[in-house]
């Protein structure tokens, strides 16, 4: 190893002893399922809007985006401007209504007027599922990063680093629960938004601060000459742009579906500070959107022909990083290496930090609204509801760890779409039908969950994205290996077909049962949700 491969293992290994280090600071005031799950309601606006910047601005937008970016020039742009749209709908539907009236999960919210064991079975299966989508895009980053800084070439060393990470998040949840989580997130979006603002400020000082000639160089340098124009990756032909309304749908709609989102709702004190937090992210997430222009178009700016051929070999994902090596000096400087190494240690720290708070809620939904509501109702004690947590955290992990290791060729942008896509089809809905229309019922939520799930998936599962996508040049783009090919859905995101399918299932499924509304029920949630009288009622439900 290299002095500077040292370099980089000093620093991945300092981002990794801080985190444990505040792992085990956080743990210590940690004594409950309000503790574990929501952070005792602890938190301040602005801490939690840092949080959820930390939770949302994860490898898909540093490492993803930026790579999109650079490599279809202005439609990968047409990432963030989704990523960020999706938080209006947030703030407006979901953010301050679901504080009001839940608890935990997501299923708190939707089970209060109706059955409890089918609709938190539906809500708890969801959530593990979108979170496993999520998760995926993160083990695949750090894979990446390792392999990249490391020099591994070794297919048996990028599994053993997936582990490594994995190992990591389990330890991050069992040990630290929500508080512990929540400080990991809040020193992650500090690091990477003074990281990114480092890089993109080296980078505008070498064309002068002049962002028309930074776009021209990029434009001369892609090789294509509507690089700056729309349509390079979705307006190819008329299927291509049916799937970019599709990858629009999912990206505005899924955020307010996402459980590790929704989640970071219950760890403020009142409804105003929901509302503040939202704000608060909105306004780090949509700086850190327009940085990722500039790291983008930087990368095809300024890297060599070779470099940005490792770019396009890793699907994209390599570009920030490579970027920030350039920036600071180029291959084999010291001022490239202490780049590198920062961006790449700020990198794993966000996997570090998004993948605890996926594991945490997905955990935490197997343990509240699996074990206790469903199978102990609602008999559980504490200390058996946090066991089982902890327990399904270590088994969640296991199972993103063995889903990793073959989908880590794929582009971590595209990953995460297709976590959207899962959680604006199957969590959407039932929520905003839920809280907004009178009349919707258990089977209503339950057809509405599974409905969107399972097409979700299924269309996912028989799309180019898990078989039969080849690239011009013979390199396999797709999960399975080239010589398997059994897609026949043509789109790569499924949600212009499974979020108005699920729509349809919950109002299909509330109409068609017999059972009887819960006005009472609902005229209590309304006035909860809309106005916070009574939410502390609601929280102990």
């Amino acid at each position: 190893m290299d002095g500077n491969q040292l370099l980089t293992a000093a620093l991945f290994l300092a981002v990794v002893l801080l985190t444990i280090f505040i792992t085990f600071r956080a743990s210590r005031s940690t004594s409950g399922t309000n503790d574990f799950y929501a952070g005792g309601c602890s938190f301040s606006g602005f801490q939690n809007g840092l949080a959820i910047g930390g939770d949302y601005m994860s490898a898909a937008s540093f490492l993803g985006i930026s790579g999109t970016i650079a490599i279809y020039g202005y439609d990968g742009f047409l990432y963030s401007i989704g990523f960020l749209v999706a938080w209006l709908v947030a703030l407006l539907l979901v953010a301050e209504m679901l504080r009001n009236s839940g608890r935990y999960t997501m299923a708190d919210q939707l089970a209060y007027r109706m059955r409890q064991r089918p609709v938190r079975t539906a809500a708890a299966t969801s959530t593990v599922v979108v979170s496993i989508f999520y998760l995926l895009a993160q083990m695949v980053g750090a894979g990446l990063l390792v392999n990249l800084l490391l020099g591994v070439e070794s297919e048996f060393v990028k599994n053993v680093t997936i582990f490594v990470v994995g190992g990591l998040m389990i330890f991050y949840v069992t040990v630290g629960g929500m508080k512990g989580t929540t400080w990991v997130q809040i020193i992650k979006a500090v690091l990477l938004m003074f990281g990114s603002l480092l890089i993109i400020l080296l980078v505008l000082a070498h064309f002068s601060f002049n962002l028309s000639d930074l776009l021209g160089t990029a434009a001369s340098n892609s090789g294509n000459p509507d690089f700056l124009n729309p349509g390079g990756k979705y307006g190819v032909d008329t299927t291509s742009k049916i799937d970019f309304v599709s990858l629009g749908l999912a990206l505005v709609l899924g955020t307010a579906g996402l459980p590790h989102i929704l989640i970071r709702f219950y760890t403020v004190p009142t409804s105003r500070d929901a509302r503040k937090s939202v704000l608060w992210a909105i306004g780090l997430i949509g700086a850190f959107y327009l940085m990722t222009l500039v790291l983008g178009f930087g990368a095809t700016a300024m890297l060599s022909e070779g470099k940005m051929a490792d770019v396009v070999e890793s699907g994209g994902n390599l570009a920030s990083v490579l970027l920030a090596e350039e920036v600071g000096g180029g291959e084999g400087s010291a001022g490239g290496a202490i780049l590198l190494a920062l961006i790449a240690a700020v990198a794993f720290a966000t996997i570090l930090a998004v993948v605890a708070g996926l594991t945490l809620t997905s955990s935490a939904s197997v343990a509240h609204d699996l074990y206790n509501s469903v199978f102990r109702k609602g008999q559980a004690s504490d200390v058996d509801e946090l066991k089982v947590a902890r327990i399904a955290a270590g088994v969640i992990g296991l199972i993103a760890i063995a889903l990793a290791i073959p989908a880590r060729n794929l582009n971590i942008a595209f990953l995460v779409a297709l976590a959207f896509a899962v959680a604006a089809s199957a969590n959407l809905p039932s929520i905003v039908y839920n809280m907004f229309w009178r009349r919707f019922n258990t089977r209503g939520a339950v057809w509405s969950i599974y409905g969107g799930l399972i097409s979700s998936v299924g269309l996912v599962f028989f799309s180019p994205v898990v078989s039969g996508k080849v690239a011009p040049d013979g390199k396999n783009l797709a999960l399975l290996p080239k010589d398997i090919d059994f897609s026949w859905f043509p789109l790569e995101n499924p949600a212009i077909v499974s979020v108005p399918l699920a729509f349809f299932l919950g109002w299909l499924g509330t109409v068609t049962s017999r059972e009887p509304a819960a006005e009472e029920r609902y005229t209590e949630l309304e006035v909860r949700a809309l106005t916070g009288a009574g939410a502390e009622g609601a929280i102990s439900h």
